[in-house]
């Protein structure tokens, strides 16, 4: 019995763009595109009716954008691989989307072949980044903007292991206002606004473990 196929959506505000990742797949029995969305908030809904593999999702559209679409994929629980296919490389589209939980992250120049086999790589759940974004986050963990000191990672260590603000106060012999203190600083230096994002940063980079 051969396998299932992969099942796509397609999320991009551009109908020709769309139309144009469709026809990349079309004619392939190894893929399916079940539908086609034109803003996050949609491809989240489509998303949770119909249990897609592989999203490809756009990040710059009207309104929800794709990086809030991934978190709010997250937030759900819905277990669609999602893989960014966007013009833009710059720090502020690739770390974002890649702290949000993005499987993978392609520039839309990628080659018809390329794209395939990167949907294949997402759909078994393995990274996948175009040459230049992943050059742009080695370069973000060998230079680190500001690096935590040892008290902030402790911290950090803590709060991965599911420690409350509280407890961590109570452990470190602190107050819990220094706890808040050290987690403002370690958000600022990793470029984040939570501490789910803060621990996924951190584990990226080897920070903990």
């Amino acid at each position: 019995m051969a396998d299932d196929p992969i099942r796509l959506l397609i999320a991009d505000d551009h109908p020709i763009v769309r139309d144009g990742i469709r026809g990349m797949f079309a004619g392939d029995p190894d893929f399916e595109v079940l539908a086609e969305a034109e803003n996050g908030a949609r491809a989240v809904e489509l998303a949770r009716a119909l249990s897609p593999d592989v999203i490809l999702m756009d990040l710059r559209m009207p309104g929800m954008d794709g990086v809030a679409a991934i978190k709010e994929l997250t937030r759900l629980g819905i277990g669609a691989r999602v893989l960014v296919l966007t013009t833009y490389d710059t720090d502020r589209d690739v770390l974002p989307a890649i702290e949000a939980g993005a499987t993978g992250y392609l520039l839309k120049d990628t080659r018809r072949d390329d794209l395939i086999r990167a949907v294949r790589t997402a759909a078994r759940g393995e990274s996948v980044l175009s040459p230049s974004v992943a050059t742009r986050l080695v370069g973000q963990v060998r230079t680190p903007a500001d690096p935590l000191s040892a008290r902030e990672l402790e911290v950090l260590d803590l709060i991965a292991q599911g420690t409350t603000n509280r407890e961590v106060a109570a452990r470190l012999f602190v107050s819990e206002a220094t706890v808040k203190s050290h987690l403002l600083h370690i958000y600022a230096k990793l470029g984040v606004n939570d501490r789910a994002a803060a621990v996924a940063v951190a584990f990226r980079r080897g920070l903990i473990g």
